[in-house]
């Protein structure tokens, strides 16, 4: 492949071209295509509707220099050497489309960096096909939302070394910055950046689930209102917990429904979409063979709550003998305390789940050979991403002590935070439980932290009883091989191999 042959951090280049252009002008990609003329870099900028082109250059053409263009033609002519090509379109068949008009027009050398959500495995075999053809394919994890991707979001850009030279200073100037470190750095080959985007977006699905979860426990055995339960997020986002999805929790809660005066979340559809990521991390984690227990529930509450007309068909379905308030539920327990039991099951709930995702990402980088470096990922989701959270830069520090850490949950610190925690871990669950209320992630990765911690698991009467059916045999804990007892004669044990 021929390189790149002129560095990106000039705002102008030799040939006066724009050194960055963004095609697709939706608002994720109009608030990247400000943040980088913000930044002093010339900006061309394209879109199919050129009003939204118009639009962009009326409404904040006064925030640095762009290019309008009309055709991608236009827009890659735009571009100085090598030409270095944004696309922030929807992920499927339209970025196909994308990327096949701007190859067509572009010449070896050049890159085209997609920063959709896309599919790891769409990146891979895109950036096969284009390197086959000289030029440079960037699959680009962005997160942060509309409000990153204008002030700066965390960036997480896969493809060739070479490409990371020239597009690298372009995305670390816009990218959040923590410690006077950018959240943006190189990942790995071909569809490393979007397979981080990906499980990163599953660790925000669990996050988001847990706090969920927190939230009906608050309403539906402590019986706090929204308020009152804003009050508990915002004091909770002042310790341990602290991150962005804690503290915009607070204020979806405090915020009042201007048209019925009740609190916005009690007159919200209690069902949720979802846009794939999480459904991918878990086919993705199954097919690695990792537990992401935390992930799964989550993606399946997300499925639960939108089965509209099963919930509505098995609402009134009896529930058994249910306590009513928390002295029924646990006895002797008062409200100070269960309050701080969520605050711990939440805590540690919220560490199971990151040390799933986190072993899922090094199952990956195993089986794609991407070689990632965990502690890097966690320091470039510090800041601008939405699971941006105070305790990442200890997943930083447990990293940067032991690269080869096999759990998050092995770590001295979280180990001892998670230990101090599980008391009142079960208590929830127990409280949870008697009352009637559902919590998949707390119950799930409690379990998933007993199931680690055990001895012994079941899975050898599941053993035992795959080879009385279907003589797929089993190992002994006494000397080595695979053996198949005579189940249906004499029941003798004969080894296999």
């Amino acid at each position: 492949m021929t390189p790149p042959s002129s560095s990106a951090s000039d705002n102008h280049t030799a040939s006066g071209g724009a050194p960055i252009g963004v095609t697709g002008l939706a608002v994720m990609g109009a608030n990247i295509a400000r943040n980088f003329a913000r930044h002093g870099h010339t900006v061309a900028v394209h879109n199919r509707s050129f009003g939204r082109t118009q639009a962009l250059i009326s409404d904040h053409g006064s925030e640095g220099n762009f290019v309008a263009t009309k055709t991608i033609a236009e827009f890659v002519a735009s571009l100085a050497t090598p030409r270095r090509a944004l696309i922030m379109v929807q992920a499927g068949a339209a970025t196909d489309a994308v990327i096949e008009e701007l190859a067509a027009e572009m010449e070896p050398g050049d890159i085209i960096i997609d920063g959709g959500n896309a599919l790891y495995t769409d990146t891979r075999r895109r950036e096969a096909a284009l390197r086959e053809r000289g030029i440079h394919f960037v699959g680009c994890g962005i997160s942060g939302g509309e409000e990153g991707a204008l002030n700066g979001p965390s960036i997480m850009p896969g493809g060739s070394r070479e490409s990371y030279t020239h597009v690298g200073p372009l995305l670390e100037s816009v990218a959040a910055v923590v410690d006077d470190t950018p959240c943006c750095t190189y990942i790995g080959p071909d569809g490393a950046g979007h397979y981080v985007k990906m499980v990163h977006n599953g660790i925000e699905y669990a996050d988001m689930q847990l706090i969920g979860e927190a939230y009906q426990l608050l309403t539906g055995v402590l019986g706090y209102t929204p308020a009152q339960c804003a009050e508990v997020f915002a004091e909770w986002n002042k310790g341990v917990l602290e991150s962005y999805l804690i503290d915009i929790t607070a204020d979806v809660l405090a915020q009042v429904d201007a048209e019925t005066g009740a609190p916005l979340i009690d007159v919200i559809l209690d069902a949720t979409g979802q846009k794939g990521t999480g459904r991918w991390t878990v086919k993705s984690a199954l097919d690695l063979g990792v537990p992401v227990t935390g992930i799964a529930e989550a993606v399946f509450a997300r499925a639960v709550s939108g089965s509209r007309e099963l919930r509505e068909a098995a609402h009134g379905l009896p529930g058994g003998e249910l306590a009513t308030t928390l002295q029924e539920a646990l006895p002797n327990i008062d409200e100070a305390t269960f309050l701080a039991d969520i605050h711990a099951a939440l805590y540690a709930s919220k560490v199971v789940a990151y040390a799933q995702g986190f072993n899922q990402l090094t199952a990956g980088s195993v089986e794609y050979g991407w070689d990632l470096k965990p502690g890097d990922l966690a320091t470039i989701w510090r800041g601008g991403c939405i699971i941006r959270a105070q305790f990442l830069g200890r997943i930083r520090e447990a990293y940067a002590a032991n690269p080869d850490l096999p759990s998050l949950l092995l770590d001295p610190y979280f180990s001892d935070a998670v230990a101090a925690s599980t008391t009142s871990w079960r208590r929830v669950v127990v409280a949870a439980t008697s009352v009637g209320v559902a919590v998949p992630g707390f119950s799930s990765a409690l379990a998933y932290y007993d199931s680690i911690r055990a001895d012994r698991l079941p899975a050898a009467l599941l053993q035992g009883l795959r080879d009385y059916f279907g003589a797929h045999t089993y190992e002994r804990i006494d000397k080595p091989g695979h053996f198949h007892t005579l189940w249906g004669g004499d029941r003798s044990e004969i080894r296999t191999d």
